[in-house]
């Protein structure tokens, strides 16, 4: 009984627990949103300048800050990066021992620092200001050193931090991070990036895969295409799918024109009806038509038109609608496209 008892306590107290964990959980999230409210709430004519200031760097923008504040300049330098605006991270310790020579005339400077008081970050100011290298600054005191000297000042002031000490940063980054999203999308959508822009920078990518692979880089050609004529019997036509294993074949008129296709649905449908593998021709079987693409199409067009008609093979047909490819869902799955 009391064995019974102890584990019934464990229970309890592994219940409360799970409780606790799950409620300072939503209290990071509730104070994380209302400081990106309050954020978005700020947004004014400032954030236009240093937009104003981005487009007009003929450079490169170098995103530097320290400890949590460099983790954030990290990935603000790589988003902007990825999306139109030449952009690398320079390290402000680093800096004073060699690196501030990869800041040149006509780069533009975007410094992170909650405080703004930053020692290495402040190291860089004698320098930029020599070049005359205009400063963007991100910091949660706007009457800081950093705020001060630089151009323009995009304050990212949080209330308070999730942390309950209020010491370890988690609202401010989230803050300097959202702020640096903002101003790398609205740096893209006025220099007109578009998703074809993106995927050339992202090649390796499974996203520059869907965006720049084309149906004519990953379809069937030549003797693996299946085909056969309207007058093949159903026997031959199930030997010429089985041989190519693409789940179809095309059927042909004498120009290699598509007429048709026959499926494994339609041979479904005409095994339910009994005909005669030996008697039965395509064109009494073929679905007329049939789903097709062209080569210059986007792979993943072939993928959404395969999963809207709920299809699994495509075949590829030129300006004269004659059978030049095709292509199944393993194919797509293979170049990595879904």
């Amino acid at each position: 009984m009391r064995g019974a008892r102890a584990n019934m306590n464990a229970l309890e107290h592994s219940a409360t627990s799970d409780q606790t964990l799950l409620q300072t959980a939503r209290r990071t999230f509730d104070i994380e949103a209302a400081a990106l409210q309050a954020l978005r709430e700020r947004l004014d004519g400032v954030f236009v300048q240093a937009c104003r200031l981005c487009l007009a760097c003929t450079g490169r923008i170098v995103v530097s800050g320290m400890g949590k504040s460099g983790h954030i300049a990290h990935k603000i330098a790589a988003t902007l990066a990825s999306t139109g605006s030449p952009a690398f991270f320079l390290h402000p310790g680093d800096a004073s021992h060699g690196d501030l020579g990869m800041l040149t005339r006509g780069d533009l400077l975007l410094a992170l620092s909650n405080s703004g008081e930053t020692a290495e970050v402040l190291t860089l100011l004698p320098h930029v200001k020599r070049l005359g290298v205009p400063v963007i600054a991100l910091t949660g005191n706007p009457l800081s050193t950093l705020a001060q000297a630089a151009d323009v000042h995009l304050n990212v002031a949080v209330p308070q931090e999730a942390c309950p000490h209020n010491l370890t940063p988690t609202a401010s980054t989230t803050a300097a991070l959202a702020m640096g999203d903002a101003l790398a999308v609205a740096l893209l959508e006025a220099r007109g990036f578009s998703s074809e822009d993106f995927a050339r920078s992202h090649p390796g990518g499974s996203l520059g895969r869907r965006l720049l692979m084309r149906v004519e880089d990953i379809m069937r050609r030549g003797e693996n295409l299946p085909r056969v004529t309207p007058e093949t019997l159903l026997s031959d036509a199930l030997l010429e799918m089985t041989r190519t294993g693409l789940g179809l074949t095309a059927v042909l008129d004498a120009q290699q024109r598509v007429l048709g296709v026959f499926s494994d649905g339609d041979l479904r449908r005409a095994l339910d009806r009994r005909v005669d593998l030996h008697k039965t021709t395509m064109r009494e079987l073929m679905t007329p038509g049939g789903r097709r693409i062209a080569a210059q199409e986007l792979a993943a067009a072939a993928a959404a038109l395969m999963q809207a008609h709920r299809v699994t093979a495509l075949l590829v047909t030129d300006a004269d609608q004659r059978l030049i490819g095709a292509l199944n869902v393993h194919d797509l799955m293979r170049a990595g496209v879904v």
